[in-house]
């Protein structure tokens, strides 16, 4: 694995960093030396408390506590809702809306892979979003999520017809390549063969707004798209 996790801020209370995709954010409960955010830090940290996951092939921010007094107070600002988390993901179609709210439940399905889905058993989950381009066969948007349900963004979208473009649990595919991105085929020797653009989800964790647990400072990070993703969007620029 090329990619490691970059630390884009650091003080004596917390630690955020830019995961990138096929990282675990905690150790695997069968296998804890694949790669993972909280093995990652504690090679250079004595304490590091965990407060948020990502999943797997989602790249971005997550923020970490360095004690536990610090764990407390955030723990608290995300079960109330005080800590704002905003996704970019490329999404299957023309989002026609500029603004919207998906407000449906989501719970765990009986089927096996770990899917969720929308039900009315659920809890309850809802998340806003705003296009920020549109493109022949894709929307890229920002999404907001105001609660923290297990593949939240995947699963309502994909409730709304916009599956994500990349997504190998509840999507079409599991790779996108240039070709897909263009009306017509590109044009390639028949000896080579057409390399994808992306391997893994279109979401990417942009975003985290929160008051410091200490200086009670408003704050807001980004954490900057990886190269894949931003290629990948660099070339609907130019074909989309």
């Amino acid at each position: 694995m090329n990619l490691v996790p970059e630390i884009i801020f650091i003080d004596d209370y917390i630690i955020v960093v830019n995961k990138p995709a096929g990282y675990l954010s905690i150790p695997d409960r069968f296998d804890p030396k694949k790669p993972n955010v909280i093995g990652f830090l504690k090679n250079e940290f004595a304490e590091v408390y965990t407060l948020h996951r990502l999943d797997k092939e989602t790249s971005g921010i997550m923020i970490f506590a360095r004690n536990s007094e610090i764990h407390k107070s955030l723990s608290k600002d995300f079960e109330s809702h005080n800590l704002r988390k905003t996704y970019l993901a490329l999404v299957e179609g023309y989002v026609r809306e500029d603004d919207g709210k998906i407000d449906k439940p989501i719970g765990e399905t009986k089927s096996s892979g770990g899917a969720m889905i929308i039900t009315p058993k659920g809890k309850p989950s809802v998340t806003l979003y705003h296009v920020l381009k549109r493109y022949k066969k894709y929307s890229l948007v920002e999404a907001d999520i105001l609660t923290g349900r297990m593949h939240q963004i995947r699963v309502h979208f994909k409730s709304i017809g916009h599956l994500l473009a990349i997504d190998s649990l509840y999507g079409n595919r599991d790779k996108l390549y240039i070709s897909d991105l263009k009306n017509r085929g590109l044009s390639t020797s028949k000896f080579e063969e057409e390399k994808p653009l992306m391997l893994r989800s279109t979401l990417h964790a942009f975003a985290l707004e929160f008051t410091h647990p200490v200086s009670m400072e408003k704050k807001r990070i980004e954490a900057p798209l990886h190269k894949d993703f931003k290629a990948l969007v660099n070339q609907l620029d130019k074909w989309g």
